[in-house]
Order: C-alpha cells, then sequence, then structure tokens
C-alpha cells in the first residue's frame, strides 16, 4: 500500500512539476522578493490529484490522512484553512492538470461519450440564499428524478463510458441542458474535429432536432431514446416508449456559463474565472 501510494505521489509529482517548468505561465505570480511558499505549487497540485483519486470529498480528513501515510513524502503539509486557500488561488492550475491528466490516459480516445446533468444544491434556507457568494450564477431550478426543487447550480457533464470526464460545466438550473451541450462544443471544438464519427448517449431532456442537426453537422451521432410512433434513425438508436417531448425552449443561445473547467491550452485554461463559494 505505501509502496503504491509512494509511486503515485511520485508519479504524479515529476509530470506535474515538467508541466510547470516547461509553461512558465501556469506558474502563479508571486514577487521576486519575499517569504517563499513552505508548500511548492508542484506539491499542492499533487495533493489535489491524489485526494480525488483517493475519493476524500473532505479536506481536513484528507489532510489527516496525508499526515498519517504521506508525511515522509512532503516536508510541509498545511492545515485544513490553508490548504483550502491555496487550493482556490490555484484553480486555474488545477483546470488544467485535470485535462493534461485526462489526456494522459487511454480512454481519452474513447469513440462513445455519455453526456447528462444532475443538480448541485448549494443551500435551502432563505438566509443561505441571500447571503451565499453563490448570488448570481446558482437559482431555483427542478430535478425530474427526485421529483423536488432545489436552489443551487446543474453540472453538465460529458464523460466516457469508463467515468473519465471530457468536458464540464457549472450553469444557472434554468439554462437548457440541450444548449449547454452545444456551447461545450463551441468552446472547444477540437474535441470534436479530431474525432470523426464520435458518439454521444443521452437521455430523452435531449430530444432537439435543431440540435441533433447541429451535432449531426460536426460529425457526431446522438443516441437516444425512441418516443412512441417516431420513425428510427441513427440519433434514435436507444428503444423505449417515453412521454411526449420537453415543453422547454429551442431558440439557440449562449449558455450562461458560470465554470469550464476542461481548457485545453494553458491560455484558455487561465481565461475562465473561477466560481466563488465552490471549492475547487
Amino acid at each position: 500500500m505505501h509502496t503504491d501510494l509512494d509511486t503515485l505521489a511520485t508519479a504524479l509529482y515529476v509530470k506535474i512539476d515538467d508541466a510547470l517548468k516547461e509553461a512558465p505561465q501556469l506558474c502563479r505570480w508571486r514577487p521576486p522578493v519575499g517569504i517563499a511558499p513552505r508548500l511548492t505549487d508542484a506539491e499542492l497540485l499533487t495533493l489535489a490529484v491524489m485526494q480525488a483519486l483517493l475519493g476524500y470529498t473532505s479536506e481536513a480528513r484528507w489532510l489527516r490522512y496525508a499526515h498519517k501515510q504521506l508525511r515522509h513524502l512532503f516536508p510541509y503539509l498545511p492545515g485544513q484553512a490553508g490548504y483550502n486557500k491555496r487550493l482556490r488561488a490555484a484553480v486555474a492550475q488545477v483546470k488544467y492538470f485535470i485535462r493534461a491528466l485526462a489526456v494522459d490516459t487511454d480512454y481519452w480516445t474513447d469513440d462513445l461519450w455519455i453526456a447528462d446533468s444532475t443538480p448541485v444544491e448549494c443551500g435551502r434556507s432563505r438566509q443561505t440564499v441571500k447571503r451565499s457568494a453563490l448570488a448570481g450564477w446558482a437559482g431555483y431550478g427542478y430535478c425530474a428524478a427526485h421529483s423536488r426543487s432545489f436552489w443551487g447550480l446543474r453540472l453538465h457533464l460529458v464523460g466516457t463510458v469508463h467515468g473519465l470526464p471530457i468536458t464540464f460545466a457549472l450553469t444557472n438550473p434554468k439554462t437548457d441542458e440541450r444548449e449547454v451541450l452545444v456551447n461545450l462544443f463551441d468552446v472547444e471544438p477540437m474535441l470534436l474535429t479530431a474525432r470523426p464519427g464520435q458518439r454521444i448517449v443521452v437521455d430523452k431532456g435531449y430530444r432537439d432536432a435543431e440540435t441533433e442537426a447541429i451535432l449531426t453537422g460536426r460529425g457526431v451521432t446522438l443516441l437516444r431514446p425512441t418516443y412512441a410512433g417516431e420513425a428510427p434513425g441513427p440519433a434514435r438508436a436507444c428503444s423505449g416508449r417515453f412521454a411526449s417531448s420537453s415543453s422547454r425552449s429551442t431558440t439557440p443561445s449562449r449558455a450562461s456559463w458560470t465554470w469550464n473547467a476542461m481548457a485545453v491550452a494553458p491560455s484558455t485554461a487561465l481565461a475562465f474565472g473561477s466560481c466563488n463559494g465552490c471549492s475547487p
């Protein structure tokens, strides 16, 4: 166990440290004089990646584990408050390495993706809604899967069947998920230009002739459930009987982006702002 963790930490650190040295624009600016941080950016990002890979959603629990199991690898480990502060300040670097590490896997070239969205509840009380730093991004929405309303954001995710995220965005819950799917590939057209014949599995909420026509024109085949009485087609390869089409508007418009974290180029990654109030 210790050997495997040591190998993982060492490999991640070397890759991240080399990338930061090869692309100085990824490094956070610091004055030439002053107190240098005791935890380097490469060490911070290595800890963040390992936290995600080992499934620790609590920063406090992760740091307790790191102090016990990884103390010999890191000369200094911060407290929970310092760790969280450094992570928020390094959000652009975190976003860049999410993509960089994903591209380095075999699953990145998979020709079958899954697209869906899910609510991200950010508060329940009225006081939270009024005082939250997410005011202006978050809003009220309805989750049909759980038959309840919520206040927060909606996570739109495109990933492989193995669970590797390809691209994602956090939006206001009232933003049409079909618009978001199209706009995700507007932001990063290179995701599709290098993948002729890409297939994307979606649910019935993505049924829309205009959306299907736009993505078909980009070489994408949408696979979704077939409605009763609907003629078979490449975009309706999944069989099933469902109710009538969604009544949401199909008027094309740019989605109101809160956070798209999957930019492949360093300059693009740094262009996206952080989502205040969200833990990276």
